[in-house]
């Protein structure tokens, strides 16, 4: 938990952005994997961590902007409680610490509720990606469950888009917290990925080290040789010379802001020419883009900057044919980089993505592109100073979707299909930093973990 005015500020700069109404916070509960008393681990709601600071779950939060109000919604501990869990600081000291001056039983947000829609009160709610709030929502408003996502608050949601995109200083430093146990783990990953070891041997000791030092993961690792899969979660395979892993993972600080950092890494630190020749190709792309951004600059245009290299590049090694600006504009590049540039990063791995991409990386003017590649780009705003992003390039052969394309004829007078079935089994290449944006540039937070060839291979 911060101190207590970095919350009273916070909630402050949200009542005048919003002006009126009553403004609802779900914390979350605790959710059983396979029965009651049998838990997935806690995590608490990321817009009411940033709000209210309390990490416990069973709890609401209440912003009553035109009284000036504001309640936790919470019940403290019981002796069942504490003989099962043990003792923990009171609710109401917590409330004290984020400086919340009204505490009331949870049983009363019905009632409290209630008493606003009968004066025909405005209350305004985020959408929510878990069942269990959506059903408390319905039970409050009497709203369906299923329609609950449809009537959440739009003028809310953009409010707090505003507020949480840019960092302030003490966000930075809980980033920069995850990102230095994130390089402690890719320490052991360039020494351990080694041949004759399963994938899960070497990730047992990648995630054992966060939780020695007090965290947990940010999302779930990606550790695999088949790097051609792009969110793969497999950890089964048995490593062998030549194989390229990626590495993808983040952990969270104490106070659950992210890190998100991918490497590739080299079997044995050996690498044949054709590897290093398209790892070139990626660090260049990433290079490129960490070169252009900064405030001002379309995050869309960073994205087309990577498509740019990469076509120039597999057009030097004769995967693709023509010009590369004809390559980009026709979206054939993306059969090789099929997904965004990077992406808003905080107390969500991707920055409030729960809240809907059209309102955190797209607007009123800045439309999402229908085309292939592009259209999985999550954000494409202008940068502002304060943004924390990721940087994120790959050059990937999938083998599924080259037999598609190729079966299609799909931009057949750019793309060798033919050399390209030689490269089923390649894999993939992803490098990925988190990057702080200024006025005049950007400063990489995650500069000291390897990526540079003489770096990382022997």
């Amino acid at each position: 938990m911060f101190e207590k005015n970095i919350y009273i500020k916070r909630r402050d700069k949200l009542k005048k952005r919003m002006k009126s109404g009553i403004l609802l916070f779900m914390g979350n509960s605790n959710i059983p994997m396979n029965y009651k008393g049998n838990d997935y681990r806690f995590r608490q709601d990321s817009s009411f961590l940033y709000y209210f600071g309390i990490d416990r779950p069973n709890i609401a939060g209440v912003i009553d902007v035109d009284n000036n109000k504001e309640i936790i919604f919470g019940n403290e501990d019981t002796m069942d409680d504490m003989v099962w869990s043990g003792y923990r600081e009171s609710l109401k000291s917590l409330c004290e610490k984020t400086g919340i001056l009204e505490l009331k039983p949870y049983g009363n947000l019905e009632d409290y509720v209630d008493k606003a829609l009968s004066k025909k009160r405005d209350i305004h709610y985020l959408p929510q990606y878990r069942s269990d709030n959506a059903v408390k929502i319905e039970k409050l408003t009497g709203i369906k469950s299923y329609f609950v996502n449809k009537f959440s608050s739009s003028k809310l949601i953009k409010a707090i888009v505003e507020d949480r995109l840019k960092k302030s200083d003490v966000e930075i430093q809980e980033i920069k917290k995850a990102i230095k146990i994130s390089k402690g783990m890719y320490e052991i990953a360039f020494k351990e990925t080694v041949s004759g070891r399963y994938e899960r041997e070497v990730l047992g000791l990648l995630e054992g080290y966060a939780i020695s030092k007090g965290v947990w993961l940010s999302f779930p690792t990606i550790f695999t040789s088949k790097g051609s899969i792009l969110h793969n979660y497999s950890h089964e395979n048995l490593l062998k010379k030549g194989d390229m892993v990626v590495f993808d993972s983040g952990v969270e600080s104490f106070e659950h802001y992210a890190s998100d950092i991918t490497r590739t890494i080299f079997v044995d630190k050996k690498a044949t020419q054709l590897q290093k020749d398209v790892y070139n190709i990626v660090l260049e792309a990433q290079t490129n883009c960490i070169d252009m951004a900064k405030e001002g600059i379309s995050f869309l245009n960073v994205h087309i900057k990577a498509a740019l290299t990469i076509a120039e590049g597999l057009i030097d090694l004769g995967f693709l044919a023509g010009k590369a600006d004809d390559v980009v504009e026709s979206g054939a590049y993306a059969l090789f980089f099929p997904h965004g540039i990077g992406h808003p990063m905080g107390l969500d791995v991707h920055d409030m993505e729960g809240l809907g991409e059209e309102y955190v990386g797209y607007d009123e003017t800045v439309k999402r592109s229908n085309l292939f590649g592009l259209s999985s780009l999550r954000f494409a705003k202008e940068l502002k100073s304060g943004y924390v992003m990721t940087i994120e390039p790959g050059v990937y052969f999938i083998e599924p979707l080259i037999k598609k394309w190729k079966g299609g004829n799909a931009f057949k007078d750019f793309i060798n299909y033919d050399k390209i079935e030689s490269m089923f089994d390649f894999g993939g290449i992803r490098i990925e930093d988190d990057v702080l944006i200024t006025q005049d540039g950007c400063k990489v937070l995650s500069n000291n973990i390897p990526k540079q060839l003489k770096e990382i291979i022997e």
